[in-house]
């Protein structure tokens, strides 16, 4: 009896975190913890010292200028390269580099040498070094774990992003209020030796890249080509950039609601924005628990929907008390569809494709600007609840759309990947 109850379902916790049993993954998932954390300490304490030391609200538009345009241009080299040599090793130097600029940066600003112009070069370098490792971070993930966990490896790699978009500027309000800013970047460059060791760590046989007489050109010309050519990968690329454009932009906005539609001040724009963070950490988990939901075209498509909708209705929601409890749930969906989107795109891509795949789809992260741009012009002329409600109208279109007329997507399951 008790042998029957054992072999018969698996714990919560042990669906949840069924990835983490992966010696490889585990190093993985704990260097990404460590990395990302470190990321948002590094944007914080860079955005801290540059209005500190200027005040200078376009200086502080070039830094992240600077520091997110090169993803666009560079992400889909990353995923080339990614595609042309062995993964691990490829990210053992991006780390690398990145380390060597935390480093660099804590130097010039702890010794009072740190120039506006010193900042934007390191600032363009690091974006750089992220269109590097961001893709073969990603394509690394299924090397690491069977098919049937890759699901749940996908969305825990996610609820690191999204726990660490809470303690990174925690830590870094925290070193920077009692050590400085130069401290704050040298605690960043430190932190990089434990992800370096992680990923010396692993063992696993390496495979030999199967592009490696192609130029680079003609490596992200055919990755281009892949996807334009396989309508299911174009859909799910779709599916990753339209509501990324439109629908990721309302956490800058929500500043806006909370200044002027709910007039609650900054301990309120606090709530709001911690609010939509734990809504994208309960999506996280909740896709981790359930792996054959995150590998279904017709649920990622639901969540998209469901995404859409419920920002129509947070910006169009009078109440100061609904709008926590709103954002929840925007979060949850956002985290949830865009878990669910990157498992199946990880799971129909074929391994030497894979690298130049998931940099077309991260491109999105070079959106995420444009799109507040647009927004905040559209708020500007309308109002910042007409603005959010009419991009939450389109993902809500959108995504009601594709699963209207597309049975491509709809039939896609876990069984499909699992034969």
């Amino acid at each position: 009896m008790a042998e029957s109850l054992t072999s018969a379902k698996p714990s919560w916790s042990r669906r949840t975190f069924s990835a983490l049993a992966h010696r490889n993954y585990r190093l993985l998932w704990t260097g990404t913890l460590i990395s990302h954390t470190g990321d948002w300490m590094d944007q914080v304490a860079l955005n801290w010292f540059v209005v500190s030391t200027s005040g200078s609200p376009f200086e502080l538009a070039l830094v992240n200028l600077c520091r997110g345009l090169p993803i666009l241009l560079f992400t889909l080299v990353g995923g080339a390269i990614a595609d042309r040599v062995e993964r691990r090793r490829l990210m053992m130097m991006t780390q690398s580099c990145a380390m060597l600029l935390a480093f660099v940066l804590s130097a010039l600003v702890l010794s009072g040498a740190a120039t506006i112009f010193a900042v934007l070069l390191i600032a363009t370098a690091r974006g750089i070094v992220i269109s590097f490792n961001l893709p073969v971070r990603h394509s690394l993930i299924p090397e690491l774990v069977p098919a049937s966990d890759l699901p749940n490896a996908v969305a825990l790699n996610s609820l690191t992003v999204n726990v660490t978009k809470i303690v990174g500027p925690a830590l870094a309000g925290l070193i920077i209020a009692t050590l400085g800013t130069g401290a704050c970047f040298l605690i960043n460059g430190l932190s990089f030796l434990v992800v370096i060791w992680t990923l010396g760590a692993m063992r696993f046989p390496v495979a030999a890249p199967a592009n490696s007489g192609q130029s680079l050109h003609q490596s992200i010309v055919e990755g281009v080509a892949y996807v334009r050519n396989d309508r299911s990968i174009s859909l799910l690329v779709l599916v990753a950039l339209v509501p990324t454009f439109f629908g990721q932009p309302y956490l800058t906005l929500l500043a806006l609601f909370a200044y002027t539609v709910f007039q609650i001040g900054p301990e309120g724009l606090g709530l709001l924005t911690s609010s939509a963070a734990a809504g994208s950490v309960l999506g996280a988990l909740a896709i981790a628990a359930f792996p054959r939901v995150a590998a279904s075209g017709r649920a990622m498509l639901g969540f998209l929907i469901l995404f859409g909708g419920l920002l129509v209705a947070f910006a169009l929601n009078p109440s100061v008390v609904l709008a926590p409890i709103l954002l929840l749930g925007v979060g949850a969906m956002q985290i949830a569809y865009n878990a669910s989107n990157n498992t199946i795109l990880q799971m129909r891509v074929p391994n030497h494709m894979r690298g130049r795949v998931t940099s077309i789809l991260l491109m999105n992260r070079g959106l995420v600007q444009l799109g507040a741009a647009s927004s905040a012009a559209i708020a500007g002329l309308f109002g910042v609840q007409s603005a959010v409600a009419a991009t939450g109208f389109i993902i809500l279109a959108f995504g009601s759309l594709i699963l209207l007329r597309s049975d491509t997507l709809s039939a896609i399951n876990m069984d499909e990947f699992l034969k």
